[in-house]
């Protein structure tokens, strides 16, 4: 297991190098002169050129790409100060570093991640096992034509018909906000319940569809019908050997999903105006504000690579026959 970290932790050093290298030369490959994208129509040639120097322009390209990378593991120098590791420079538009305006976003996306993670994993492990358990009767029917038709849906079609029934029109919720949890738990929880559910019910349907199918998969596998061949009740080979079995390709998903989620939910937060890291991205992006742009990228690939990282770990602990060399 020591072994299977350092070599993975490694990887992803190298990797994340590589992806803050490509993203580097790509982005300021472009033929722009940002410092004039900052200074504005009316720019005399001093002010452009004051600008340009407290951006680190003025210096050869390997000079920056150099002064970038020494920044995210010590730190660095601006006219505006000192930025600390892991420094991402500083945005274009606003003259903020980076890592700050990233962190101030970072709350709502962890909030609107981990509590829809709660809702959609309780419900569809809970509603997906339920319906192989029963599987051939009524309820498994009800849950499987249920998850059908509710995975057809979308966040930016479900979430305004929600926010049209709930909050404009009867006025029983109120429009979704970010409250910080340790400001008040209670407007915490109450801003974000509607972009929960929507999210919840979307994959909620997903998960319980998957876990059904791995489920009677398991069940169907030498070793749990050899189980029950030898007189175990069923109740304990369906928890015993057929559920932990079941749960490698969830776990799979989950890591997938919740890796996007954690980088940023676009589509969420732009459908619910929610000030994330994801709608930061896209902002960034629109502004042509570079430093902004990139930092929300690692961000997201740094989340990708450990989420892939602990799926791998989860899978040891979840099925012995698994082995990290």
């Amino acid at each position: 297991m020591l072994q299977f970290l350092i070599r993975r932790t490694i990887g992803a050093v190298v990797i994340m190098f590589l992806i803050a290298a490509f993203t580097f030369f790509l982005f300021y490959a472009v033929p722009q002169d940002f410092a004039a994208l900052s200074c504005g129509k009316n720019c005399s040639p001093e002010n452009l050129a004051v600008i340009r120097q407290n951006l680190g322009l003025d210096k050869p390209i390997t000079a920056q790409f150099w002064d970038f990378m020494v920044g995210i593991v010590a730190g660095r120098d601006f006219p505006v100060g000192h930025c600390d590791a892991p420094c991402l420079g500083v945005s274009f538009s606003t003259g903020d570093f980076v890592w700050d305006s990233l962190m101030d976003r970072f709350p709502l996306t962890l909030s609107l991640t981990l509590g829809g993670l709660v809702v959609f994993l309780v419900f569809g492990l809970g509603t997906g096992m339920l319906a192989a358990w029963k599987r051939g009767t009524l309820v498994d029917k009800i849950a499987s034509s249920a998850s059908i038709v509710l995975s057809s849906f979308q966040i930016y079609l479900l979430g305004p018909i929600v926010l049209g029934l709930f909050v404009y029109s009867t006025g029983w919720m109120e429009n979704p906000k970010y409250v910080p949890f340790t400001e008040d738990p209670g407007a915490w929880f109450v801003g974000l319940l509607i972009p929960w559910v929507v999210m919840a019910t979307i994959f909620t349907a997903q998960y319980t569809r998957m876990a059904r199918s791995t489920m009677i998969e398991q069940l169907q596998e030498e070793h749990v019908r050899t189980a029950r061949a030898k007189g175990m009740s069923r109740k304990y080979v369906f928890f015993r050997y057929a559920w932990r079995g079941s749960l490698i390709p969830i776990v799979t998903i989950l890591g997938i999903d919740l890796s996007s989620l954690l980088a940023g939910g676009v589509v969420t937060e732009f459908t619910f105006d929610l000030a994330g890291i994801g709608r930061l991205a896209v902002e960034s992006s629109l502004t042509k504000d570079l430093p902004l742009t990139m930092g929300a990228m690692l961000f997201g690939a740094f989340f990708i690579l450990i989420l892939n990282i602990l799926v791998d770990i989860a899978y040891a602990f979840i099925d012995p026959r698994v082995r990290l060399s």
